[in-house]
């Protein structure tokens, strides 16, 4: 079997226990093999083996789990982070400096962050909530402010 094919069945695959394991009949059936194995407790006298019977099942079903949901989180991640991107791309406002930004370091991350926290701050003290603004048109207010604060301090320096 080629290894594309081979791929392309487990992504398959691994779609379909992603389904199953969700849904509710799963659950149930989890739910009754516990019923079960408690109840064949007293038939067993509560011994080594009947506590390493569930005891190995459940590790064996976890461990396979946590990589099972991993890539499912992966493969919804990469969608929304497409869809967003498209989102961006498509508004002419909108920075394409947020365009894959889930590449960006944690640090850049923070950056761009407190950022926007200033964006916040300057939409609360305009009073308007409602007014959206982009990453660029705060860069220029910001330029337009440190010129002008230069400006302030040249006339002062000159005695204006």
């Amino acid at each position: 079997m080629e290894k594309k094919g081979f791929v392309a069945i487990f992504e398959h695959f691994a779609g379909l226990v992603t389904k199953a394991t969700g849904s509710s009949t799963a659950f149930l059936i989890a739910f009754l093999t516990i019923v079960v194995w408690l109840i064949t407790g007293p038939i067993f006298h509560y011994s080594d083996t009947w506590q390493l019977i569930i005891n190995t099942g459940t590790t064996i079903i976890t461990f396979l789990m946590v990589f099972l949901i991993q890539k499912s989180q992966n493969k919804d991640s990469m969608a929304i982070q497409l869809k967003l991107n498209e989102l961006i791309a498509s508004h002419n406002k909108a920075s394409n400096r947020l365009l894959n930004i889930e590449d960006l370091s944690e640090k850049e991350l923070i950056t761009l962050h407190r950022y926007y926290g200033v964006l916040v701050e300057k939409a609360k003290r305009d009073r308007k909530v409602t007014e959206s603004h982009s990453v660029e048109e705060a860069e220029e207010r910001h330029q337009e402010k440190m010129q002008d604060q230069a400006g302030r301090n040249n006339r002062k320096k000159h005695g204006h």
